[in-house]
């Protein structure tokens, strides 16, 4: 879980993964993500392999282009240790 929760702590990462599940067609192509970003396409690839990795997205290569589409299961475990008790902040 914690690979999960470093891979967004990036504000980018962060974003390409709200990006990609709320996509409406359930997967988006690389192309689509890099306009939308001040940064280079390499550096959206570089941040796409950190959330990759973290099994957080995955991906199909279809020619020149790759499509990615979120791991539903990993974020829905995400959500639900977020929203445990275990994680709540003693109060004082």
């Amino acid at each position: 879980m914690a690979k999960m929760f470093k891979a967004l702590g990036d504000p980018i990462r962060l974003r390409l993964l709200s990006l990609i599940a709320a996509h409406p067609d359930g997967e988006v192509c690389v192309c689509d993500l890099t306009g939308l970003f001040d940064v280079a396409a390499p550096t959206i690839s570089y941040h796409l392999k950190h959330l990759r990795e973290a099994g957080l997205v995955d991906h199909d290569r279809r020619g020149t282009w790759v499509y990615y589409r979120p791991v539903r299961e990993r974020i829905h475990r995400l959500s639900l240790l977020l929203a445990s008790s275990d994680l709540a902040m003693p109060t004082t």
